[in-house]
């Protein structure tokens, strides 16, 4: 029987491929700051259940992640870092949440956003998970059905949620200091046009094309669109942006069946708070060993964070089946970026034109 030339080829790729999905990194993360990230998250959560308001504690619940920046520096870099995110990332959401009155600037704002965000990012070396976090809360705002009086008080249930990570933060650093040495604040790296000007455009844009495409398909709230993207476009090589590709396509397929699975339960206001301090807890001890495995749970925590509100008024159905559409549009949009944005002759051909419409000042 003959066989393909190239199948031995194919194979090797796959098993590459597949070891690339199961390998597990090491990590000392111990079982505090977990624990402190869901209590960050998920006690917003748990007090709008108790006031019988769980679509404002979800709000402040979005803010609560600010937690997940704290670096491990000393207590003051620590706490000046999450302030000044928790800052961002409230102006983020109110732009976003602005962004939905004016729909046909949604894609402008939210492509001038990410530009902005990921320049800031880049030019004090933002770590993990970087822009991330503040393009999601910019996306959520712009598909939140509110009215515009309620729009200050929208965005103070999210600040709110950012001053109590920063208090959770703040006394989980005066433990882990006496535990752990801190290590030095690092000394920022030198601001390259390439590194903090082009790579950022060109992420921007590619986010708001993204947008736009999902848009042009009458995709219904398509928040996951921008964010699914730039979670892919952001890896630090070529290889990096194919592996979180397929880590998030692969882990929001299985995730959407543990979705499934738990919006088939009784879920009442108490048990959606327990439920997202779990996941969240889960994320937050997977997401540092193996990237793949923690979208599974992030799928269902996003889908709870953004559309707990509407689970009885939305078929489950019908809400998993957007969030595979948003993810691999967004996913396949990432990976088309991340290609240009490392590919040397695109970035001589777009990076020769940008430096001239930059002023002298900023360029190399």
């Amino acid at each position: 029987m003959m066989r393909w030339p190239g199948w031995h080829h194919v194979q090797a790729r796959l098993r590459t491929e597949l070891r690339q999905l199961a390998t597990f990194h090491p990590s000392d993360r111990g079982w505090q700051m977990p624990l402190c990230a869901a209590l960050a998250s998920g006690l917003p959560i748990l007090i709008g259940a108790y006031f019988d308001h769980l679509d404002d504690g979800l709000v402040a619940s979005l803010g609560g992640m600010v937690f997940l920046y704290a670096p491990s520096t000393p207590l003051h870099h620590r706490m000046v870092t999450l302030m000044a995110c928790a800052f961002g990332m409230s102006a983020c959401y109110a732009l976003g949440l602005m962004g939905h009155f004016l729909p046909l600037l949604l894609v402008p704002v939210l492509t001038f956003i990410t530009i902005l965000v990921s320049m800031v990012c880049r030019f004090y070396a933002l770590g993990p998970p970087g822009s991330l976090f503040f393009i999601m809360a910019a996306s959520i705002g712009a598909y939140s059905p509110i009215e515009l009086s309620q729009l200050p008080h929208q965005a103070g249930l999210l600040m709110l949620g950012c001053l109590q990570a920063c208090l959770i933060a703040f006394f989980y650093s005066l433990y882990i200091v006496r535990r752990q040495a801190p290590k030095p604040a690092p000394s920022l790296p030198p601001a390259t046009f390439d590194f903090v000007v082009f790579d950022s455009v060109v992420i921007g844009l590619f986010v708001g094309m993204s947008l736009a495409l999902a848009q042009a398909l009458q995709l219904e709230r398509a928040y996951w669109v921008p964010v699914s993207c730039l979670a892919v476009i952001q890896g630090v090589s070529l290889r990096a942006v194919w592996n979180r590709q397929v880590h998030r396509i692969a882990g929001t397929g299985i995730g959407l069946l543990l979705s499934w699975g738990l919006l088939a339960l009784p879920l009442d206001t108490w048990r959606i708070a327990l439920l997202m301090v779990a996941l969240s807890f889960v994320i937050e001890s997977l997401v540092v060993r193996n990237y793949g495995l923690a979208v599974i749970f992030i799928t269902p925590m996003t889908i709870l964070l953004a559309e707990a509100g509407r689970l009885g008024q939305v078929s489950p159905d019908a809400l998993l089946q957007a969030r595979l559409v948003d993810t691999v549009l967004g996913a396949v949009a990432g990976l088309i970026g991340g290609f240009c944005l490392h590919s040397p002759r695109f970035r001589d051909a777009v990076g020769r034109q940008l430096r001239r419409l930059a002023p002298s000042r900023l360029r190399p």
